[in-house]
């Protein structure tokens, strides 16, 4: 089998349990070494320790760090020691997340606010910590984790779902912003059985989403050759992308009575035929002065 990352150094947050502790086993069978982070701790017997020990006694290198991702300086921390370990911090994974399932009428502040702070400050917080470091070795992999919830809705998840399209935003800029060093940052939505989703979909459905069906997906977003800016999809062994395009439109002008235009065509406006995946938010200034003949 090739081994994808030998040498290199990752981050995996919440890699206790679930898809996290897939995705650490995984790095470790290509070559990575380690930093298994899980807010239990990194005593003797919790989560976070047992798999990073695993990880040893097959043979490989990994240490457990049991920062909380919405804590800064304990993020901060986790870097410092996986410098301090071996020298360097290749990859970041972005996987530590929360539930707190209620329809919005029912939902308290402090759950919606909860989990946009896992969620999206979580991965901000483990990325400016790892940022700089990256930017100065000129390397860096960075994975963001999305869902088919943020890309796409699901009732009853409107915090989690807002958190999941965040960071969609936030992989499309720092793509950008991380491409002249070398930093690659694309974002997983992964279908999997893990304890965020037990009660949620029927049993013989969640025999069929097992987490290690994802992970190849991770090493393939963080490999030396990983793409950057994708949204890859992943689960029960199948892969997709997801984009978020625009379509041509219509223009008005200075036509008399918009409104009562774009009502009629709407569906001119939503026709997919030549729609595009935009580079950039410019494009779509592009685009409406183009068709305004503004642009040469």
């Amino acid at each position: 089998m090739k081994r994808y990352l030998e040498g290199r150094v990752a981050i995996v947050t919440g890699a206790g349990s679930g898809l996290g502790r897939a995705h650490a086993f995984a790095l470790a069978k290509h070559g990575a070494k380690v930093v298994v982070n899980d807010i239990n701790g990194r005593h003797q017997g919790s989560p976070g320790r047992d798999v990073a020990d695993q990880i040893v006694r097959d043979g490989g290198a990994a240490i457990a760090d049991g920062g909380d991702v919405r804590n800064m300086e304990q993020m901060e921390a986790m870097v410092a020691r996986a410098i301090g370990e071996w020298g360097r911090v290749d990859i970041l994974v972005n996987n530590a997340g929360i539930l707190r399932d209620k329809s919005f009428s029912k939902m308290s502040l402090e759950d919606f606010r909860l989990v946009i702070d896992v969620h999206l400050m979580g991965a901000v917080n483990c990325t400016k910590a790892v940022w700089e470091h990256m930017r100065a070795q000129q390397y860096g992999r960075i994975v963001m984790t999305s869902s088919s919830s943020g890309l796409y809705g699901n009732f009853g998840q409107s915090n989690y779902s807002a958190a999941k399209m965040a960071v969609v935003g936030l992989m499309q800029t720092l793509s950008l912003e991380g491409a002249k060093h070398n930093i690659r940052v694309n974002c997983l939505a992964p279908s999997a059985a893990t304890a965020m989703t037990e009660g949620i979909l029927p049993s013989a459905d969640l025999e069929g989403l097992r987490p290690d069906a994802v992970s190849p997906g991770v090493i393939a977003l963080v490999g030396e050759d990983a793409p950057s800016r994708m949204i890859l999809l992943a689960g029960a062994g199948s892969f997709e992308a997801a984009n978020i395009t625009m379509t041509q439109g219509i223009y008005l002008g200075g036509t008399d009575e918009p409104v009562k235009h774009i009502v009629e065509r709407l569906g001119e406006i939503k026709d997919r035929r030549d729609e595009i995946v935009p580079a950039a938010g410019w494009e779509q200034y592009r685009l409406e002065l183009a068709k305004a003949g503004l642009l040469p």
